[in-house]
């Protein structure tokens, strides 16, 4: 029996660019999760590796085609063109679109960019020119448009609600000429151009075209639709393009539409709505030092084994599945089955309906292990590992104590959560490095105090250090005591991230593992706090140390639930007026820069215990200086905030009460001393109360 068809693989080789890869995978796997694993693919796993088989769909994203050309013609289009007329599907956006075509034609009588030729795929029979519309430069955003789209609605019968025009992303893509008087059993008009465009089309201006290609078929742009807005950076340099965010945020919905029926066209099963849980993705294994990868695998060698030639590392909640770089396509099948798991389980939520996060648990997790190299910024387009390791590296020189944390990274885009996958499997957690650490750029079952769980959305930065603390050491440096360690390196690492010029940053501290910052949305108000950011430690034991497993959850980039690093830039500007623009936080250097803080900060903790220096740093960040608060676990008496005891580490609060003579609240002599893991703070209620 044939494997069933479960992967969607987008091309990220020669040709491709970072900004396309990065809108292709964000938005096919929120509209194709879980029924299909969305993964990367580069040139050398298209001509050498067995991809087709459990392939439903090829994407080639936008780019420059030449380079698609230069390394795939000949063999690799042959069999793009073959996996195609055997009933595969192909998607080409923008670049993709020239490439899929007969012949390209892009900006004839331009010297310094011109290309023209045939192409080899030809899937659609024709020639595709362009720039439909003036203005495209190579590596700029300045030729961008957000390009009004006409639908032919009649070219999706059955799909649902589409709309009549939408407006789209455009940078450089061409127009499918006369591909309205080609044979229509052979090609189908999808969408127009509503706008006039700068090349000679025909009598229609086809944006989107499908084309039957043998058994198969295959969807050609010019525009790009997989392109959404949420995840566009901003281009101070390019006139209007605030605004052109702001229209294509308005048209999201139509064009997330319109992209979910070209899939469904293509013979794809799309979700019901716009996934908020994306398949798992594989994490990557890295090290400074490349060699201390190998290094760490052969410590793991008695928690391996192999079957059918293939290596697992056996966890206690988790298996994980060893891959070279080079070995992509052996875990086809693996890759597919949160699929075969997600419809065939009977887990559902408390309204009915299946709950994807526990399915996460049952499939193996694939690990590839980079022992030669890091890996390239295309294999892993939302975390740049050149970035994070060259940061390590520049911040090291300003902390005497920092040498190791971060050495070893395991980074994953998409994955269930950090600190379960560290902390639920301790025969691998007893092995692994102080230091090491796990990175992802979003979480499907992300964790929280208690039994919170939630999806962290990209831009958030999301990561877990293993810290192997000596038991010899507990009953001086008592582990409760790491989370305060974490908030203040989290504060200065912020402050730090750049020098000075992020000094002003206003990020506080919420007793006793909670990241605050100004509410940006409220400038004239220096009271108002919002979250954007948290703490979890959870501990193990095993060899004589207390493995602690510290999670740190931080709105970087991301807006939304609450406001983000970025949201406050315009604040810190406002207060050093005349200086360059700061940049957005780059959430590689920000997790090399709190790793460095974090270590050294560590060491002095080692050393010296939570001192009073270390105690005063704690409380120049924190929000609660003199707060009076109500302790509900004791009736209800008012209480004010003193601090944090530095044998335990348990918030100090006396009793007060008005005298009755000026109505000032003074101490009756009475203390608490009230434990976090027992107790929770509403800081805007100004209550202590006893969790259940």
């Amino acid at each position: 029996m044939a494997p069933r068809k479960l992967n969607v693989l987008v091309y990220t080789g020669t040709g491709s660019t970072l900004e396309s890869v990065r809108h292709c995978i964000y938005s096919l796997r929120r509209l194709l999760s879980p029924n299909y694993a969305v993964i990367p693919i580069t040139e050398s796993a298209l001509l050498k590796e067995p991809w087709a088989p459990t392939c439903a769909l090829l994407v080639i994203p936008g780019g420059a085609d030449l380079g698609y050309c230069r390394v795939l013609n000949g063999p690799g289009n042959r069999s793009i063109a073959q996996f195609v007329r055997r009933g595969g599907a192909y998607l080409g956006f923008c670049a993709g679109g020239y490439y899929g075509s007969q012949k390209c034609e892009f900006e004839v009588g331009n010297r310094e960019m011109e290309v023209v030729g045939s192409r080899e795929l030809a899937f659609f029979p024709g020639t595709c020119r362009g720039g439909a519309f003036a203005g495209f430069a190579y590596n700029s955003e300045r030729g961008t448009r957000a390009a009004r789209i006409a639908v032919r609605k009649e070219a999706f019968a059955g799909v649902g609600a589409l709309p009549d025009v939408f407006r789209c992303y455009y940078n450089g893509g061409g127009v499918f000429v006369d591909a309205e008087k080609m044979d229509s059993s052979v090609v189908e008009v999808l969408a127009e151009y509503e706008d006039d465009l700068a090349v000679e089309s025909g009598d229609v201006k086809a944006a989107v075209v499908y084309c039957k290609v043998g058994d198969g078929a295959a969807i050609v742009t010019g525009p790009h639709p997989e392109f959404a807005p949420a995840i566009l950076h901003q281009q101070p340099d390019v006139p209007g393009y605030d605004t052109l965010i702001e229209d294509l945020t308005v048209d999201d919905d139509a064009r997330s539409n319109f992209l979910k029926a070209c899939l469904t066209k293509l013979g794809l099963e799309v979700s019901k709505g716009a996934s908020v849980i994306p398949s798992l993705s594989k994490m990557h294994l890295s090290s400074i030092n490349e060699t201390d990868v190998l290094d760490l695998l052969f410590t793991l060698e008695d928690i391996t084994t192999r079957e059918d030639d293939e290596e697992y590392i056996k966890g206690e909640n988790d298996l994980f599945h060893l891959e070279k770089p080079g070995s992509r396509w052996s875990m086809a099948a693996l890759n597919g089955a949160l699929a075969s798991e997600y419809s065939s389980s009977k887990k559902t939520t408390g309204r009915g309906t299946p709950d994807p996060t526990a399915e996460y648990t049952q499939i193996p997790k694939c690990i590839v292990s980079h022992e030669n190299k890091k890996p390239e910024p295309k294999e892993t387009p939302y975390f740049n590992h050149g970035v994070f390791y060259s940061s390590l590296e520049a911040y090291r020189q300003k902390e005497a104590d920092a040498e190791l944390w971060g050495n070893m990274l395991l980074y994953g885009e998409v994955v269930t959560s950090t600190n379960t996958l560290l902390e639920k499997n301790p025969k691998l957690l007893s092995k692994l490095p102080t230091g090491f650490t796990i990175a992802a750029t979003t979480q499907v079952a992300g964790r929280g105090r208690g039994s919170n769980v939630w999806v962290a959305p990209a831009g958030s930065l999301i990561m877990s250090t293993v810290i192997n603390h000596p038991a010899h050491l507990a009953s001086t440096r008592p582990i409760v005591f790491i989370q305060y360690l974490a908030a203040i390196a989290i504060v200065e690492a912020i402050k730090s991230y750049d020098g000075t010029r992020y000094s002003a940053t206003p990020v506080k501290l919420k007793w006793p593992n909670d990241i605050y910052a100004r509410d940006p949305t409220k400038p004239d108000d220096p009271s108002a706090y919002v979250k954007i950011g948290g703490i979890l430690a959870n501990c193990a034991y095993a060899a004589g140390s207390y493995q602690v497993v510290l999670g740190i959850g931080i709105n970087a980039n991301n807006e939304r639930p609450t406001t983000s690093l970025d949201a406050l830039l315009p604040l810190i500007q406002n207060n050093k007026k005349g200086q360059q623009q700061l940049a957005p936080f780059r959430i590689e250097r920000l997790i090399a820069r709190i790793l460095t803080r974090l270590e050294a900060i560590y060491a002095e903790f080692v050393a010296g215990g939570f001192s009073v220096e270390l105690e005063e740093r704690y409380y120049t960040h924190w929000l609660h200086t003199g707060q009076v608060v109500t302790l509900e676990a004791e009736g209800g008496v008012r209480a004010r905030v003193l601090g944090i005891t530095r044998d335990w580490g348990m918030l100090r609060a006396e009793e007060v009460r008005e005298d009755g003579f000026d109505g000032r609240l003074r101490p009756t002599g009475k203390v608490w001393a009230l434990q976090s893991d027992e107790n929770s703070f509403d800081f805007w209620k100004g209550l202590v109360r006893r969790k259940l």
